[in-house]
């Protein structure tokens, strides 16, 4: 790979000259600056990023750290933010951690390593010295979905509680009895936050919740697979599900077809998210949509502001969730 030295040495001039061609920081004379052009162009050259960053203090680059990039929900949070960033002029650096916290805090530090000019987080549960970490760092950060305790930052989120009421109060409206959830994961806020929501709604319709009416999962398709199974297995099998996640719910979707059974004549199911694929599961899955590309583009615009010099208190711009209603989902009919 060529180098600044190259160029100087093909160009018949000093690297300074070289240097200030390609940053337009003094004035060359036109024959100069044609050589040095065209040796850039003969020699393929390319600038050193990090050269110019300890020049400049900025690399034009941002970090985007994920916990899981097999869901395609962060796919499309991703692709919002890329492309705000990339018509902003910063090219995007994609981590992802697979739900571990040390995996997450080695990326943190690999993407300072980078010197990145700001961070988007998708947080990895519980890790209590992520905190000190980033600020430590002194890096813009804006926090997606889930907060950091001790991280006093921008946050941009979807009213979860308010998702979970609306799924599960979708499914009392038909005239189901009662709705089982399969919840996300312990520790994680929106689980936590989706879960209120369906308790919430039973609440306001008068409906006592039972002894396993809630089961857990881990927002994978396996684990909604296994929990539908269980659910199945029970002596009295309920015909209305609001599942956490679609993810979770494309595997429930599987588990009652494996057992001879009809979405959704025999079990209503209701998903959380809206990704892409929710529109062509069998049956389309009637879920809760967040506003994906709002998410993605209202992250991406606090990380620049803040990066611009924008000061002041933390802000959290908190998107209100949406009920795509399809075919999983029709009016309870009582067993005969």
């Amino acid at each position: 790979m060529a180098t600044i030295k190259d160029v100087a040495q093909r160009a018949g001039v000093s690297v300074t000259t070289v240097s200030h061609v390609l940053n337009a920081t003094r004035f060359v004379s036109e024959d100069a600056r044609e050589r040095v052009e065209a040796a850039v162009r003969e020699l393929a050259y390319v600038p050193s990023a990090v050269a110019r960053s300890l020049k400049h203090n900025a690399t034009r680059t941002l970090g985007m750290l994920i916990p899981n990039n097999s869901n395609p929900y962060f796919a499309e949070i991703i692709r919002g933010v890329e492309d705000c960033c990339f018509q902003a002029g910063y090219n995007l650096i994609l981590c992802n951690s697979d739900d571990q916290p040390e995996k997450q805090a080695s990326y943190v530090r690999v993407l300072a390593e980078k010197r990145i000019d700001g961070l988007v987080l998708v947080s990895s549960g519980v890790a209590p010295s992520l905190a000190a970490q980033l600020q430590a760092l002194a890096l813009p950060v804006v926090l997606v979905d889930r907060e950091v305790p001790g991280l006093d930052c921008d946050l941009v989120e979807v009213d979860h509680t308010a998702g979970g009421e609306i799924a599960t109060r979708h499914l009392l409206e038909l005239g189901h009895p009662q709705v089982v959830c399969i919840s996300g994961p312990a520790g994680l806020t929106p689980s936590s936050q989706r879960r209120a929501g369906w308790k919430r709604a039973l609440a306001a319709a008068g409906v006592a919740r039972r002894e396993g009416d809630l089961v857990r999962g881990d927002f994978t398709s396996r684990s909604g697979y296994l929990a539908m199974q269980g659910l199945i297995a029970r002596k009295t099998r309920p015909s209305a599900v609001f599942v956490c996640n679609d993810v979770m719910a494309i595997g429930a979707l599987c588990a009652i077809h494996e057992a001879g059974l009809r979405v959704p004549e025999d079990i209503s199911v209701v998903g959380f998210d809206d990704i892409e694929l929710a529109a062509y599961t069998f049956p389309p899955l009637t879920t809760v949509a967040q506003p994906k590309q709002a998410i993605g583009t209202g992250t991406a615009k606090l990380l620049l502001e803040r990066i611009a010099g924008e000061t002041g208190a933390p802000r959290r711009l908190i998107l209100q969730p949406e009920l795509r209603v399809r075919k999983s989902t029709t009016r309870y009919r009582p067993s005969t």
